[in-house]
């Protein structure tokens, strides 16, 4: 009988995270699960997961120590590193050199694995110099990160010796990746996918009943920015809702006005507020990479009210799929244009085919990371 080809054999990869949820309740790293879970479906990879204690798909395996899951498990109750290093840059900078000898230590022992899959840029900084192709997912934060002295410089180091392909979560990020990294590795655009319960949400429309709409973000400022100033002419009233959704991780004021539930679980907002909401509305001044909650709204054929920035702009079709704003005026006018039932589902039905034809399900997402999987792994045995 002849060897399977290596077409037939399942991949070894070691997937690497920082942030992972206990549930699937925890708002939390959840598309981290979402990811492992779809690629632990596959019966052509065999994942291994390096990441904060919980709940799993049975065919991933667990790649943490006792010690380094109960460390990551800390790191997560304390809102992660990029969070710390915001609030306290030697706290910060303690915790990101335990994480670099944790992750020193986890390749040391995977040195046999095809491919890593590693999120976020800084876990990439410990590789060993063994050659094995790596896949590095950016997002957002990443950008902010390379401003760091040294930091682009120590990842280039890494990168010499293998085939590597950074995969941002957004378009806009791939230019200045290029700039940076073009001459080592392959950059790559490669969206996530959304979970199919999204897509099955139906939304009534009721008329009689005072418009709700949604904001689903963690409270700092940035996140936030102008959303009570330029909404609250729209909303003090009373006639519409603004129900705010998320943990609060600043000491920010509240409004009267709005209607605030903390974080809430997916399965909270899938059953009892997108199906009743008239839209979801953002106005983040944050450095986001594509705001995975807009696409879940998307799906769920909610139209974005959104701030204009190049996160934004790519996801949010002015005019068609949302409103994009640079004024308190532009969010006056999108509540009007779209408010009324009509113009309401026509915009959320576009953005609905809109992320079915260019995202789908986690289970696309996988597909296409699975390609890149193959194609590195062949590039490094040419």
């Amino acid at each position: 009988m002849p060897p399977p080809s290596d077409q037939a054999a399942p991949l070894d990869v070691l997937m690497v995270s920082t942030s992972y949820p206990s549930t699937l309740t925890d708002w939390r790293g959840l598309f981290i699960r979402h990811l492992s879970d779809a690629l632990a479906r596959r019966d052509d990879l065999a994942l291994q997961l390096w990441a904060p204690p919980g709940e799993s798909h049975p065919a991933v395996r667990a790649a943490a120590t006792p010690d380094e899951s109960a460390w990551l498990a800390a790191l997560m109750q304390k809102g992660g590193i990029a969070h710390l290093l915001r609030n306290s840059a030697p706290r910060g900078a303690a915790h990101a050199l335990r994480l670099l000898q944790f992750l020193r230590r986890t390749y040391a022992r995977s040195r046999q694995v095809d491919v890593y899959h590693i999120n976020w840029l800084q876990n990439a900084l410990p590789l060993p110099a063994n050659g094995r192709p790596a896949l590095i997912t950016v997002l957002g934060t990443d950008m902010q990160l390379l401003k760091l002295p040294l930091m682009a410089p120590l990842l280039r180091r890494t990168m010499r010796g293998r085939r590597v392909a950074i995969c941002p979560n957004a378009e806009w990020m791939v230019p200045a990746l290029n700039d940076k990294f073009g001459d080592l590795a392959t950059v790559r655009f490669v969206p996530f996918g959304i979970d199919p319960g999204w897509f099955a949400i139906r939304r009534p429309l009721v008329p009689a009943t005072p418009a709700r709409w949604l904001t689903v973000t963690r409270l700092t400022r940035g996140k936030l920015g102008p959303l009570f100033d330029w909404c609250e002419p729209h909303f003090r009233d009373g006639a519409r809702e603004l129900h705010l959704f998320g943990p609060m991780q600043e000491q920010i004021a509240l409004p009267a006005w709005v209607h605030y539930h903390g974080p809430a679980a997916p399965a909270q907002l899938m059953n009892d507020w997108f199906p009743t909401a008239r839209g979801l509305i953002t106005l983040s001044q944050h450095a986001e990479g594509r705001p995975q909650v807009m696409l879940e709204a998307m799906a769920a054929g909610l139209p974005i009210i959104a701030s204009r920035l190049a996160a934004h702009e790519n996801i949010v079709f002015h005019r068609k799929t949302g409103w994009l704003c640079d004024t308190p005026a532009d969010v006056a006018t999108a509540l009007d244009t779209l408010e009324p039932a009509d113009a309401n589902r026509q915009a959320g039905e576009t953005a609905r085919d809109w992320v079915a034809r260019e995202i789908g399900t986690w289970d696309d997402c996988a597909t296409r990371y699975m390609t890149l999987y193959r194609t590195l792994l062949q590039e490094t045995r040419a």
